[in-house]
């Protein structure tokens, strides 16, 4: 059985003559003036300039991140006997790689711990530490492990603390 034909009008007879409202076409996201493709090309070299200063600084601080790294292996299976001469060895190749060999390379003593210390805002190292790492080498002194503990954290404090021409 099928169903009834539909009559011509059908439903509310008050809206025979009404035409269906056609949507608008969607808006773009797209900037529509040059004046944000000026604005996006101004921020895109901000950020480059911003990321390559940063890449700059991380390259350029890859000696501390080696000097600490040496310093960390240090602290772990040196002998007692060589350490100091070790640690400041270590100390010489990261001033080295942070200043101009005319600064660091004749320091040795005295001026080479004033050296390291006025390179820090504030002084890594105390007077006993001072004694220790200018004349200790040259004495075979003995340290005990709390002395060591604290010389490694200063040296630490210095490698990461330190101010010169290398920074960036």
């Amino acid at each position: 059985m099928s169903a009834p034909p539909l009559p011509e009008v059908f439903g509310n007879y008050a809206l025979k003559n009404f035409v269906e409202v056609v949507p608008p076409e969607a808006i773009s996201w797209l900037p529509q003036t040059a004046g944000w493709y000026w604005l996006g090309a101004l921020l895109a070299v901000l950020l480059l300039r911003y990321g390559w200063k940063k890449l700059r600084h991380w390259h350029h601080n890859r000696y501390r991140r080696e000097a600490a790294a040496r310093l960390q292996q240090l602290a772990r299976d040196s002998a007692q006997d060589i350490w100091l001469i070790e640690l400041n060895k270590l100390l010489k190749l990261t001033a080295l790689a942070a200043f101009s060999r005319e600064q660091v390379a004749s320091l040795s003593g005295q001026e080479w711990v004033a050296f390291l210390n006025q390179r820090c805002a504030s002084t890594p190292f105390s007077p006993e530490q001072c004694t220790l790492l200018a004349r200790g080498v040259y004495e075979g002194s003995t340290v005990t492990e709390a002395t060591r503990e604290d010389l490694l954290a200063a040296c630490q404090s210095w490698v990461n603390n330190h101010e010169g021409p290398a920074d960036v």
